[in-house]
């Protein structure tokens, strides 16, 4: 078994991991390397909540995307039942997501997500699920979060390259922020772990490589050459690699694929 397995969810989504993990007889440690917070303009959110019967579908990017955009409803009105008086469906592209939207109280049978068992969970695999159902003038809103990075990340790279699918479709896209994301704040402790865990055999979990580029600019000195990654998706995994991780191995976001390719890493 593994020495220590860092968890570099945001702070909020760690605990689930980590708890989950220690159970199993891990050394999980959460350093979250994104600090997720409401976006700094409420309005905007709640004006799409008013004009949410103008749409066909939601997207969200991520279960913040679905958090952070219900938080904003002032409302007691259900959406995505049957019940609701607006008939629209929402789409995600993952099981933290769908977890997130059955928590807002939305009805399974209006929500459009890639099976569990497909094994993949990203734009991709979700628009071969909905890419029937979007016609000249479907209209979809892509809830997402904004970031203080320059360059694009996960969220950027799947919701633009679904927006691009539903526009070639004949359909109409408009995206409203959620949400903002940005690097750590990170103390003492924090850099001595870290310093510690990339050369003595820790497995650094990451799904999201913006958490890795954080992780890169807090840390600019620090060499990966003997550190290894277990990462939830092939552009994560490129990302790690670029970064100098020199073991990345992939595996599902489902933590009991995760337990088992962290043994296999032993």
């Amino acid at each position: 078994m593994t020495k220590r397995v860092i968890v570099t969810r945001p702070r909020q989504e760690a605990r689930k991991w980590v708890d989950a993990l220690a159970g199993a007889g891990y050394d999980a440690v959460a350093l979250p390397l994104i600090e997720v917070s409401a976006a700094p303009d409420a309005k905007a959110v709640r004006a799409q909540w008013a004009q949410l019967h103008t749409y066909d579908a939601v997207m969200f990017v991520s279960g913040n995307a679905v958090d952070y955009f219900f938080e904003q409803n002032t409302t007691a009105a259900p959406v995505f039942t049957a019940q609701a008086a607006i008939k629209i469906r929402a789409m995600v592209t993952g099981p933290g997501s769908f977890s997130a939207l059955l928590r807002a109280y939305a009805d399974p049978a209006f929500i459009d997500a890639p099976k569990l068992q497909a094994g993949q969970y990203d734009s991709e695999a979700l628009w071969a699920v909905v890419q029937s159902q979007v016609k000249p003038g479907y209209r979809v809103l892509i809830v997402r979060g904004a970031s203080s990075l320059a360059m694009p990340t996960d969220e950027g790279h799947g919701r633009d390259w679904f927006a691009k699918q539903v526009t070639a479709a004949g359909g109409q896209v408009e995206f409203v922020v959620a949400y903002q994301r940005r690097g750590p704040d990170m103390t003492e402790h924090d850099r001595a772990l870290v310093s510690q865990s990339a050369v003595d055999g820790s497995v650094w979990l990451f799904s999201s490589s913006e958490a890795i580029t954080n992780l890169v600019a807090a840390c600019p000195d620090q060499s990966w050459r003997h550190a290894r990654a277990l990462v939830t998706h092939p552009r994560i995994a490129q990302v790690a690699r670029e970064a100098g991780f020199s073991v990345v191995c992939e595996s599902r976001p489902q933590l009991d694929c995760l337990m088992a390719s962290i043994e296999s890493m032993q």
